[in-house]
């Protein structure tokens, strides 16, 4: 399978760049710019490209220039780009004019990576410096008034720059697929069908005759990887589901009527309500909840693995968005997911599989649907592993978690009958920690807030709140402050990721 690999230098768009490419039919992963330069060869990439970046290359220079003399198609994008000029021997100076947005983008030398895109487009350079001088063996491909090499190259080495922002260009799936394809002649191998063949070939060999147990947690990332497990090895896979005590109101049967009575796997179901509960009491702190909740989830693995006889695998439905959030290799840490960060240093097994840890969230969706799951799986909910313990702000109690489940019920009861239900991408309740004074049945209540969140997202990466019509949120607020004593206000959360995240915690 033939990889791009994506240099993160900072910028907060670069998993939305992987994304593109994968969307464009090329694998790709995002590694940390210190990753060492032999680790970089031995993926036998068919490109490079530096991301953006805060940095100013005048303050901080990230790269080896060695990194350029690999034979290998590398694209620099805004900082990368300047990085590109800068370690070969341009000359990066300040911006003594005030930064224009939406600069008519001028193409001055015809070059395989604009094919296709018309002169005098828009274009946008959030930059406090610029390239003022190009080194030796480049030329610049597209100028415009206040940036001489807005894009550059070296053709025969090719290797490429352009210095403005791809994030919001109108051309950039363009200039992605000219470059994967113009350029590097890639031969865009990258789809589920072919993952599918894959993984499943991989996990047979690992695996062999041994024995395998999957972590269920009713969502959907667990759920395609217990299926695509199942493919592999069969009645080898014993997948456990583990009632916390977190999950929300019916969760645990829904669950086991679709995958034991529906799909005929060998589901346990393990009531460990008490034991996580009596782990997480007294416990505010979010990351440690999420640590707390993914070692236990570990232990409570390890014992059931211990019930069935000698279990060598665990299986966990990982996935890209968790690995990138949970601060992976040295990059910034957002949160630390349970089946991440959250892990135990110590394990009872002989190694733990996550073949979707290389998944974007749609890429799942899509697995889904090729392993022949029905919709209503593969189009449920995204539910996190640390369930309602990340849905609770504060110390977690049974009497809070009963409220918050109710309550979360009669959401997705509205949503459904409203219409709503597939065309939100995910929504939910949150209890706050915060209580305020209300007025119930002419009597003073001094009750919770309730948070309601629902969001549109393709990959988990960035989500846009959802514009819920009035009446359908009235019809919400009003029964769960009618229905749910202890809550007595709803908000409802208007913000988007970046900056929140998708849950609150």
């Amino acid at each position: 399978m033939q990889t791009v690999i994506v240099l993160d230098l900072g910028g907060q768009h670069n998993q939305h760049l992987v994304r593109r490419i994968r969307s464009a039919g090329v694998y790709c992963e995002i590694m940390p710019y210190s990753t060492d330069i032999e680790r970089i060869k031995a993926l036998n990439p068919i490109a490079i490209i530096f991301a953006g970046g805060r940095n100013s290359v005048l303050d901080t220079c990230s790269l080896t220039p060695s990194i350029l003399n690999l034979g290998i198609p590398i694209l620099g994008i805004g900082y990368g780009a300047q990085l590109i000029a800068h370690i070969t021997g341009g000359y990066i100076g300040k911006n003594n004019t005030p930064l224009v947005n939406a600069q008519s983008l001028e193409l001055c030398l015809a070059s395989p990576l604009f094919d296709g895109i018309p002169s005098g487009s828009a274009t946008d350079f959030p930059l406090t410096v610029h390239i003022g001088e190009l080194p030796k063996g480049f030329s610049s491909l597209a100028t415009t008034s206040n940036h001489p090499f807005a894009a550059f190259a070296n053709e025969q080495k090719r290797i490429y720059g352009i210095e403005f922002s791809l994030e919001q260009y109108e051309y950039t799936n363009q200039i992605i697929n000219n470059f994967l394809y113009k350029i590097i002649e890639a031969k865009g191998d990258w789809t589920m069908a072919n993952f599918v063949a894959s993984m499943t070939a991989k996990i047979r060999q690992k695996v062999g005759n041994k024995s395998v147990l999957c972590a269920m947690s009713g969502g959907v990332d667990s759920a395609v990887a217990a299926a695509l497990v199942y493919r592999a090895v069969g009645s080898q896979l014993t997948s456990v589901l583990v009632d916390h005590g977190l999950m929300r109101k019916n969760e645990c049967q829904e669950v086991i009527k679709v995958f034991r009575d529906g799909l005929g796997m060998n589901l346990i179901l393990v009531d460990a309500e008490e034991r996580f509960l009596a782990k997480l009491a007294g416990v505010s702190d979010p990351e440690t909840k999420r640590k707390i909740i993914g070692n236990e989830f570990i232990r409570v693995f390890e014992d059931e693995g211990k019930k069935l006889g000698k279990v060598d695998f665990l299986v966990q439905g990982t996935i890209y968005p968790d690995i990138i959030e949970s601060g992976f290799e040295g990059a910034e840490l957002v949160k630390s997911h349970h089946n991440v960060g959250g892990l135990p240093s110590v394990i009872d097994f002989e190694e733990i599989i996550e073949p979707l840890r290389d998944l974007f969230k749609d890429e799942v969706r899509q697995v889904g649907f090729e392993l022949g799951l029905p919709k209503e799986v593969v189009m449920r909910q995204p539910f996190p592993g640390p369930g309602l313990g990340i849905r609770v702000i504060g110390d977690i109690t049974k009497d809070k978690l009963d409220l918050l489940r109710d309550a979360d019920a009669i959401l997705r009861e509205e949503i459904a009958l409203a219409g709503l239900n597939e065309q939100i991408w995910q929504y939910f309740a949150v209890l706050t920690n915060m209580k305020s004074v209300g007025v119930t049945a002419d009597k003073r209540t001094y009750d919770y807030t309730l948070a309601l969140r629902a969001v549109t997202s393709i990959d988990a990466m960035t989500a846009e709140w959802v514009r819920i019509p009035y009446p359908v949120l009235e019809k919400i607020s009003t029964r769960i402050s009618n229905e749910c004593k202890g809550i007595n206000r709803i908000v409802y959360d208007i913000t988007s990721k970046p900056p929140a995240t998708i849950e609150w915690e």
